[in-house]
């Protein structure tokens, strides 16, 4: 039979299938198409890892793997989801025609193609000349995402979008993803829109949902993921992208259910068992999110999709429920990982709440009043952010819920209120998370008071003609606090009235002096990356 392309001898092929003779049969036809090296994998675990170690131009994966935890479709959606899987690797799932209807709107996010059982040599074939056919279309700019040169990659996007040359549907959406990183919403949204009008793609709306979160037009977002699941109920990431929207509204009980509809259709994703049980432990069931995080835990520790903070929430829960076995099996996992990557900084902050509730677990007070007060001293650090001011608490109450009442406590959240609470969603997080102490919520939703006056009374200078105060105002109550939404707005404030300030510039130098050392943190739960552990 003829090559697939002049270039597939090059070609590095992984086949994942648990049948034995599927896999052969996948395999042979892969040779036969001239592919030079072809790899196989039984079993969805061995598959992830060897996917997270080296990078694959082709990848046959099966749906699904009768008594594995993971379905094909999980692997892929935590691959993607961790940015682990590379742009130019060309992604085929094969299943039988009842799995198809589970996720055929949710395959498009991730696949170049999705194949039917039974299928036919030559219609597999086809399949993979086109997508490959289509990424060398695409070359140029999956290679400077490769690269990391996002700016170009988006140029050369908008460039085959606007002349609406061969490819030009797929770019667009490469496009729109890297614009709305890199800020450019309003190009994304153009970008989108158009690929709407030639069709009804259900991810070119998810697209536009998530500019419209992007820009703060949360109603907007919510109405359009609502209309596009209303269609396709099983379109699986516009529930992830729902849950973040519902959690900025405030709307705590549906975004809990958006991301526990999202785990009930994959539920072999590390990522969204992770999500949904870190918001659960601050919003809902705790042993739902107990029961979510061991499982994220048992099939995903070792990935790199696993994000160590559901390690720490899970630790806190064993302790509240004296599962003191397993929260010393937390504490060992926690002390190898930590071994792998002794300069992280956000793993030594994990470390040490750990340690401290396995201290508290243990009798050793002592010890574990040391490692809080320890973690009390950080609280005005750069690395210091909002997810460790969240597991300060959340070690801290439950000391003081053992009767060892630090002596300033309250002082302590009153700081923390005052750098982290920067939105009413923040803030009541912030009081979730101290939750095992009721009476320390009164001092966090004061500390966010005060910030909130603070910008309110900035606010009513720069419209009373007062600009120079009001950026004035903010600035120093921003570099006492350490509160980024009071720095943003002396940022927003500066620009909108540079003319009338006449030292901007000497402004601008303390604003960007103070932002290079301090970010700005969200509101989500944060699963990071790999690489960024020290963040």
């Amino acid at each position: 039979m003829r090559l697939l392309d002049s270039d597939i001898h090059q070609a590095k092929a992984l086949v994942i299938d648990g049948n034995p003779g599927s896999r052969s049969a996948l395999v042979a036809m892969l040779k036969e198409a001239g592919i030079g090296k072809v790899e196989q994998s039984a079993k969805v675990a061995d598959a992830r890892r060897l996917l997270e170690s080296r990078p694959f131009d082709i990848v046959l994966c099966e749906y699904h793997f009768p008594g594995e935890t993971m379905s094909g479709q999980d692997l892929i959606d935590d691959l993607r989801l961790a940015q682990l899987l590379p742009l130019n690797t060309v992604v085929v799932m094969i299943s039988g025609e009842a799995a198809y209807s589970q996720v055929a709107e949710a395959a498009e996010a991730a696949l170049d193609a999705y194949v039917i059982k039974p299928h036919t040599e030559q219609a597999l074939r086809d399949r993979l000349a086109e997508a490959r056919q289509r990424k060398r279309l695409l070359k140029p700019i999956l290679d400077r995402v490769q690269a990391k040169q996002y700016q170009e990659a988006a140029d050369l996007c908008l460039t085959l979008y606007e002349t609406k040359g061969p490819g030009w549907i797929h770019a667009a959406r490469i496009g729109a993803e890297l614009m709305l990183n890199l800020g450019q919403a309003h190009t994304a949204m153009k970008m989108l829109e158009a690929v709407l009008a030639t069709r009804a793609l259900p991810w070119a709306r998810m697209g536009i949902a998530r500019t419209q979160y992007k820009v703060g037009s949360l109603n907007n977002a919510r109405r359009t993921l609502e209309s596009l699941l209303s269609e396709q109920p099983g379109y699986v990431d516009a529930y992830d992208v729902m849950g973040r929207v519902m959690l900025d509204q405030g709307d705590t009980g549906g975004a809990i259910e958006a991301l526990h509809r999202a785990s009930d259709l994959t539920p072999g994703s590390v990522a969204r068992l992770q999500k949904f049980g870190v918001l659960a432990f601050y919003y809902g069931n705790q042993d739902e999110a107990a029961e979510a995080l061991a499982r994220a835990t048992n099939i995903g520790v070792s990935s790199k999709a696993y994000d160590m903070q559901g390690l720490v929430l899970l630790a806190a829960l064993q302790y509240d429920k004296r599962e003191t076995r397993q929260l010393a099996l937390s504490q060992a996992t926690m002390k190898r990982v930590l071994r792998e990557a002794p300069n992280s900084a956000r793993l030594n902050r994990f470390a040490g709440v750990v340690d401290a509730l396995h201290c508290l677990a243990t009798r050793k007070v002592p010890e574990a009043v040391m490692q809080v007060r320890q973690m009390l001293g950080s609280v005005t650090e750069p690395q210091f952010d909002f997810e460790a001011a969240c597991n300060l608490l959340m070690v801290a109450t439950r000391l003081y819920a053992e009767e060892t009442k630090l002596d300033d406590i309250e002082h302590s959240m009153d700081v923390l209120a005052r750098r982290f609470a920067v939105s009413k969603t923040t803030c009541e997080m912030l009081v979730s998370a101290a939750r095992h102490q009721p009476e320390l919520a009164g001092p966090i939703r004061l500390g966010y008071a005060h910030i909130s006056a603070l910008a309110e009374s900035a606010v009513s200078l720069s419209v009373a003609g007062k600009p120079q105060a009001a950026v004035m105002d903010l600035l120093s109550q921003a570099e006492q606090t350490l509160n980024s939404k009071l720095l943003d707005l002396a940022a927003h404030t500066l620009e909108r009235h540079r003319a009338a300030i006449p030292d901007a510039p000497r402004v601008q130098e303390r604003i960007d002096a103070l932002r290079s050392r301090y970010h700005s943190y969200g509101t989500q739960v944060r699963l990071t990356r790999p690489g960024e552990h020290d963040g």
